[in-house]
């Protein structure tokens, strides 16, 4: 019988994962901090979870977690964009010492098998092609361009690019705090799996929604920002033209690709790092989430404000070809029947502050 460490297995995408591990018989043990600013007022996990209340950080507390474990799920990390500079800080100490710390835990123990949890972000702005059918990515945009409402990247004659699927091997170009933490998770994760022969597999979520997402904080995906405005009974703020191309991916795919993420360092060879799209295949806008939700919550129509952040990208959907062909995982949630359950579908308690 697996038995499954999850970190952050009280959050979102966690407890999707502690759900889907206890589904197939797993013994699982929860390892969170329960911070405030993401759990609202309180957890309450599952009979058959055993679970540890301290920071990953912590390393008696992190040492007691890991005993007799096989594998590590991690997802305990700040996500999000953040609201401005001031978050670094406790981004980089949350994500990236906590990474360090919990990796430093693994090699004492002896636990050689790991999943982590990375992201998209880490690529920056997606794939494009020219005019002429060839790969180019742009510069990050500019804010007087932003600002005239030209959104989409241009290459150097001035033309528009054409937006295409992302994938593994592309150039990696974190353009926030958020995204530099997670690729580091990454590099973390790779020299662990170097030093100790331990077998890591990072997931790269694309733009996760589903049942618990955190509601009314600057630090959720767009899926809960929307949401939360319908239910408070305002119309959703959609920024830019609302045509920025994503891949929405719903929680319990996300879970099942962490399941089977696990199951494959099982048989991977010992010292290897490797890393996946997490994504659903299907190719959507903003607006389209935004009324689409709208539409299934009874919502008021969207608006489209032209507002943009300087650090946003503009388009990056996943090609998951990869985790299809080498860990055989297939997404089993359609957008429209993801988006109709996610619009009356619970969310997580209102956070402090």
């Amino acid at each position: 019988m697996t038995r499954l460490l999850v970190t952050g297995g009280a959050g979102f995408i966690g407890s999707a994962i502690v759900d889907a591990a206890l589904a197939r018989g797993w013994r699982v043990r929860v390892l969170d901090s329960l911070r405030p600013d993401v759990h609202g007022r309180g957890y309450a996990p599952d009979p058959r979870v055993e679970f540890v209340h301290a920071d990953v950080r912590d390393r008696d507390a992190c040492a007691v977690a890991l005993f007799g474990v096989d594998v590590v799920s991690h997802q305990a990390a700040k996500v999000g964009p953040g609201v401005d500079f001031s978050d670094a800080a406790d981004y980089v100490g949350s994500n990236d010492l906590g990474t360090a710390a919990l990796l430093a835990g693994m090699a004492e123990a002896g636990v050689r098998r790991l999943v982590v949890a990375s992201s998209m972000v880490v690529y920056g702005e997606g794939n494009y092609r020219d005019a002429m059918g060839r790969r180019a990515r742009p510069e990050p945009r500019r804010d007087d361009d932003l600002a005239a409402g030209r959104f989409d990247p241009v290459d150097e004659q001035g033309e528009l690019l054409v937006p295409d699927l992302i994938g593994e091997d592309a150039p990696l170009d974190p353009r926030n705090v958020y995204a530099i933490t997670k690729l580091t998770q990454e590099h973390l994760s790779t020299s662990w799996a170097r030093s100790t022969g331990g077998s890591a597999v990072a997931l790269r979520y694309h733009n996760v929604y589903g049942p618990g997402m955190p509601q009314n904080t600057p630090y959720a995906g767009v899926a809960s920002l929307f949401r939360s405005a319908i239910a408070r009974g305002e119309a959703p703020r959609v920024f830019e033209d609302g045509r920025q191309r994503r891949d929405f991916v719903h929680s319990r795919d996300v879970a099942s690709a962490n399941i089977a993420a696990i199951e494959a360092t099982q048989a991977t060879a010992p010292g290897v790092f490797r890393a996946f799209n997490v994504g659903s295949g299907e190719v959507h806008t903003v607006g389209e989430l935004a009324e689409q939700l709208s539409r299934h919550a009874g919502g008021l129509p969207p608006v489209v404000t032209g507002e943009y952040r300087l650090g946003d990208v503009r388009h990056i959907a996943a090609s998951s070809d990869r985790i299809r062909l080498e860990l055989g995982w297939r997404p089993s949630v359609s957008f429209e029947d993801g988006i109709r359950d996610f619009a009356s579908a619970p969310l997580r308690n209102a956070v402090e502050g």
